[in-house]
């Protein structure tokens, strides 16, 4: 992804949430366009839909009846999420009392997640961990490991990556083909 200056719409929240300008180059952060057509994918038991692009859709529709079909469930813990979201989201957490610096280990600025692409899915096996680490010991993330590449899904955040966030096995994102 490119590399673009933070927009001035998200700079006001940026500065809301005590988040430093500077974060941008600091942790090599892209800032993301928002999605601007999104289809529903996956309702969830308590009525929350999920939604991603199109393109992103049929990959997962597809990918997820592949896994399906080798026996293994992938679920969706979430999926697109607007900018706003992203706020309300940063902004619980210092109202918790955490620091900035230790939320943006595992949350992204306003702009700067792929949720906001509608391309990144946070994935999990019913009956096993939902957004952890542990996520890693599934039959689920065995299989992705093997077969998300077949459908333009990468693991965005593997251990040590370049951004600075926490190891996140259940972050996958659909890279056009």
């Amino acid at each position: 992804m490119q590399q673009m200056k933070l927009p001035a719409h998200l700079q006001s929240s940026w500065q809301q949430l005590g988040i430093a300008p500077e974060v941008l180059q600091q942790k090599s952060l892209c800032v993301f366009a928002e999605a601007t057509e999104l289809v529903d994918v996956e309702t969830t038991f308590d009525g929350r839909v999920w939604q991603l692009t199109p393109e992103a859709a049929d990959a997962w529709l597809r990918m997820q009846a592949a896994a399906d079909a080798d026996g293994i469930t992938l679920k969706i813990a979430s999926a697109y999420r607007a900018s706003s979201r992203q706020v309300e989201l940063i902004q619980r957490k210092l109202d918790l009392g955490q620091q900035i610096a230790d939320i943006l280990q595992v949350l992204a600025p306003p702009g700067c997640s792929e949720h906001h692409t509608g391309r990144a899915v946070d994935i999990y096996q019913p009956g096993g961990p939902v957004v952890e680490e542990a996520f890693e010991t599934t039959s689920a993330y065995a299989w992705l490991s093997q077969h998300a590449a077949t459908f333009g899904f990468t693991l965005s955040f593997p251990r040590n990556n370049a951004y600075g966030y926490v190891y996140e096995p259940w972050h996958w994102c659909y890279q056009s083909n």
